[in-house]
């Protein structure tokens, strides 16, 4: 269902492969994380009433990331701070990761299209990456 990557008490991505099935609305985030993920469930026939969410301010601290593959395959390596590699992770049509926390690169194994979701604003390329000296 979702596989949870953490090392040394720290969680570093959470992933939903594309089998995965819920019956009912399911966010697999602790309620405390900056960033929700998971999947909306309802049978035939639900209709949610018009609504928007309340607006408040919110600090947050940590950017986080979210793919999903719509197409192709790509590699996911993930690091620790110190840039130990900890995981590859190869993910496929349908596959979702939620990156959290550490260091991220990927690869491109086959020709790939992903949604991506990030928060905001975008402060620009050269304010938004730090790029880091990394074990292979």
């Amino acid at each position: 269902m979702l596989e949870t990557i953490e090392h040394n008490g720290t969680r570093y991505a959470e992933i939903i492969w594309a089998d995965t099935r819920v019956d009912v609305t399911t966010f697999f985030s602790p309620p405390e994380s900056s960033f929700q993920f998971g999947l909306l469930a309802h049978k035939a026939g639900f209709v949610e009433p018009p609504h928007y969410h309340q607006p408040f301010t919110r600090q947050i601290d940590d950017l986080q990331q979210m793919f999903v593959v719509q197409r192709g395959v790509v590699a996911v390596d993930l690091f620790d701070d110190a840039g130990h590699k900890l995981r590859e992770i190869v993910m496929r049509a349908g596959d979702a990761i939620v990156l959290i926390h550490g260091v991220h690169a990927i690869r491109v194994l086959e020709d790939m299209q992903c949604i991506t979701v990030k928060q905001g604003p975008f402060l620009g390329a050269e304010k938004d990456k730090v790029f880091v000296e990394v074990e292979r």
